[in-house]
């Protein structure tokens, strides 16, 4: 018996097949976060490197020269590849830990089976994703970073 046959059967049983779904989303969404993360260093690195050889080996030019117009390529790799996998990271973290915060209150929380113990843990989340919005509205509308010396404070506020 493998490890979502395990969780899924300590769920109640009213909650099997929707125990299943989330079990195979959590492991979906881990999948997808682990290729988001590789593809994105993947991209990285054939900039990276397509830059370096372009312009150190072919024109003797520094390793980030203004000179070299493969440079802007390496930049746009470095940061689609830092964002990408940032992205893949929390989103994994997010759907697992959702995921798994459900399979254990169906359990443990909703001995009766009338569900609403599910409610909370997607309470939890949603509170986090609408406390972000508006800290990023916050951030952005009250604090705007129009000078150097602002930017401290503002990421500190």
């Amino acid at each position: 018996m493998g490890i979502v046959e395990t969780i899924v059967d300590k769920a109640h049983p009213k909650f099997e097949p929707m125990m299943e779904a989330i079990a195979g989303y959590g492991l979906g969404g881990s999948t997808v976060a682990l290729f988001a993360r590789v593809g994105g260093g993947i991209y990285t690195k054939a900039a990276d490197v397509g830059a370096d050889l372009c312009g150190k080996m072919e024109f003797g030019l520094a390793e980030d020269s203004i000179n070299n117009p493969a440079t802007i390529a390496d930049n746009v790799g470095d940061n689609v590849g830092d964002i990408a996998g940032m992205g893949a990271d929390l989103f994994g973290s997010f759907a697992e830990s959702t995921c798994a915060a459900l399979v254990i209150s169906s359990k443990y929380m909703c001995p009766s089976g009338d569900g609403g113990c599910l409610y909370y843990p997607l309470i939890i989340s949603a509170l986090g994703l609408v406390g972000s919005f508006l800290t990023s509205f916050a951030a952005t509308s009250f604090m705007a970073v129009d000078q150097n010396e602002k930017i401290e404070s503002t990421l500190k506020w």
